[in-house]
């Protein structure tokens, strides 16, 4: 089912018009339909049924607004986070702190401590001192802390090279090779319950090879960690399944994922942890912009809209590609250029390529932003933070409000 559609020529999210929005909270904002994500959870967690053991942790960093993390905690997921911030969006938005995930290569000592003190469910440790640090701090405090070890299993996601983390040479993990002999120094820490390993080898995997290669790594290291005396009770195996941000790209469905972990981990014996993030709430975004000018050029037109690279970081960061949609459709194409107004070269969502025609004061949005989106944004170039709505049927609510900077005033 799609919740984006077009009703006598205007585009709508659910039953409201893109038009009634930009009236109500001007442009450029972040529109979220709330039956997508309640569909994208629903059939994530479903694709997962063949696992008789598992806690699907949202990756907060994808989209932390309240909003939709209150709607996705009703679906009964948890949070995967890597800030304390992240932690104290999670737990206002209603999520259990046993629900909670900390990964996270960089959490500092004061992180640590405030995650002890709510209770976190998880923390993934990046490197043998976080352990000990942890531990330390857990037994000053009369705690255990629940562990996991994330190893690095050297595994290229075939993804953007700035979000790949399974390769050798990225931050993440500990060497697959160096893992047994730093998981029983581990494990003799006191303070911590180190239940078993983690692991992530990148975001936007579209291809399940690379995940299936790395799961098998994993499941050779369980098999080993075992041989050692260890009692291996609990896996993560990360998050990072892609969307097919061009109607025409190729990617492994929940169903097919879920089919793959099923037949992997057979045998494990083991709770699986899951953080999806992209897969979730991508499709079910768009960021609604309006016309500025189509600007004549050289080669070709610039249609120059009011979003820009602060709002939707994505293109200017990873060269990534948003699909640029017309809200009332006029008749033909043209081919142009995408492009905001912030004082950049990189401020461009798009090469020359064939769109609808549109006009000055015309309004389009950019899909499936629902991930790394507002998440993202800066104010760069003193540019308000776009607000943020959230639709439901035919109810829309801003969930997070237009950022005025100072005493600047910006009109809606």
């Amino acid at each position: 089912m799609s919740f984006f559609q077009t009703r006598n020529g205007v585009l709508h999210v659910e039953d409201v018009s893109l038009p009634a929005i930009a009236e109500a909270v001007g442009t450029p904002a972040y529109v979220y339909s709330a039956g997508a994500l309640r569909s994208a959870a629903t059939s994530f967690v479903n694709a997962l049924s063949s696992v008789p053991r598992k806690h699907v942790a949202f990756a907060v960093k994808a989209n932390p607004n309240a909003a939709v993390l209150k709607l996705l905690a009703q679906c009964g997921l948890g949070a995967d986070i890597v800030s304390a911030g992240e932690m104290r969006r999670a737990l206002a938005s209603g999520i259990a702190p046993k629900s909670i995930v900390f990964s996270g290569v960089g959490k500092t000592d004061r992180e640590l401590a405030d995650a002890l003190a709510a209770d976190v469910g998880q923390f993934n440790l990046e490197l043998e001192q976080e352990g000990e640090v942890l531990g330390a701090m857990a037994q000053a405090r009369g705690q255990r802390a629940t562990a996991l070890l994330r190893v690095n299993p050297d595994v290229d996601g075939g993804t953007h090279a700035k979000i790949s983390t399974g390769r050798a040479e990225n931050k993440f993990g500990v060497p697959l090779a160096a893992a047994p002999a730093i998981y029983e120094r581990i494990s003799q820490i006191a303070g911590l319950d180190l239940l078993g390993v983690a692991v992530h080898i990148g975001s936007q995997l579209r291809d399940l090879v690379p995940l299936e290669a790395a799961f098998s790594r994993v499941g050779q290291l369980i098999t080993r960690l075992r041989a050692q005396g260890h009692a291996v009770s609990r896996v993560d195996l990360g998050g990072g399944l892609g969307i097919a941000y061009r109607p025409v790209e190729a990617v492994a469905t929940p169903a097919a994922y879920g089919e793959m972990v099923a037949r992997c981990t057979k045998g494990w014996d083991v709770d699986l942890v899951f953080e999806p993030g992209r897969v979730i709430a991508g499709p079910a975004g768009i960021l609604l912009t309006r016309v500025i000018w189509v600007k004549p050029g050289l080669v070709h037109p610039f249609v120059i809209v009011d979003a820009a690279m602060n709002d939707l970081m994505r293109p200017a960061l990873y060269d990534a590609h948003h699909r640029f949609q017309a809200v009332q459709g006029r008749s033909g194409t043209m081919c142009a250029a995408i492009a905001g107004p912030v004082c950049e070269s990189g401020d461009t969502f798009a090469c020359a390529g064939e769109i609808e025609r549109v006009e000055r004061g015309d309004l389009a949005v950019f899909r499936d932003t629902g991930a790394y989106g507002a998440a993202m944004a800066s104010t760069y170039n003193c540019r308000p933070l776009s607000p943020q709505v959230l639709v439901d049927g035919n109810r829309f609510t801003v969930v997070g409000e237009r950022n005025l900077l100072g005493d600047l005033e910006f009109a809606a």
